[in-house]
């Protein structure tokens, strides 16, 4: 608890919500615990209140903006990618409980794993009564990731990007695939390519797979003109 107060700067008044926000399905299983002693239904908590969060703080942020620009940029701030980085960042990962056997093969490290602990603490803390101290927080650890959405939006929107224009040529859609692994467990990097009408257009790297995707669909929309830098 001390460790998850220091990461949010939050204190924390109902520790139970805490410990179930970072309990993974695995340990209950393993544990013949309940369903509700693991992060599951906080984690649906946790989702509503960080795009309710986000919602907020994009709407002051940028008055100017159309409904449409910010769910754009909302999509992706909240995304999983996101908030594994964040969750890496901060230490978070480390504190999830697995089974033992999950805990061996690396899953605390997993992005969906880190992404779904992250929100259900964010469900815990609502629960726990400092919804009002989350936005703050969430501003300042957000906000780096919104202003950089906002300026490259291309680049994080780039599969998507790319889809539409394939389609729109032959209604072909580009194909992924993983070339290369490297590192340990907690910190793969990984390579992608991604083709297009049976040739080889671009790479990509990235620490997930999505990741990697989204740099090879980006490269590939400059290389075949859908993107005009």
């Amino acid at each position: 608890m001390k460790e998850l107060e220091d990461i949010f700067g939050i204190t924390i008044d109902n520790p139970v919500y805490f410990r179930q926000a970072l309990t993974h399905p695995s340990y209950t299983k393993e544990n013949n615990l309940s369903y509700l002693e693991n992060y599951e239904r906080l984690e649906f908590l946790g989702d509503a209140v960080l795009k309710l969060a986000v919602s907020d703080i994009l709407y002051k942020k940028f008055p100017d903006y159309q409904e449409g620009a910010l769910s754009k940029i909302r999509s992706i701030v909240v995304s999983d990618n996101t908030l594994f980085k964040i969750a890496s960042e901060t230490g978070l990962c480390d504190l999830i409980i697995l089974a033992r056997h999950e805990a061996k093969q690396g899953l605390s490290h997993l992005e969906s794993v880190c992404a779904c602990a992250f929100e259900a603490v964010l469900g815990a803390f609502y629960l726990d009564g400092k919804f009002n101290q989350l936005v703050p927080f969430l501003k300042d650890i957000l906000m780096p990731y919104i202003l950089d959405v906002d300026k490259n939006f291309e680049k994080f929107n780039a599969k998507a990007m790319l889809q539409e224009y394939t389609q729109s040529l032959t209604k072909e859609i580009p194909e992924y695939s993983l070339i290369d692994e490297s590192g340990p467990d907690h910190n793969k990097t990984f390579t992608v390519s991604v083709s297009y009408s049976g040739k080889n257009i671009a790479q990509g790297s990235g620490k997930t797979k999505k990741e990697a995707e989204q740099n090879a669909a980006y490269q590939a929309c400059k290389i075949l003109g859908a993107i005009n830098e």
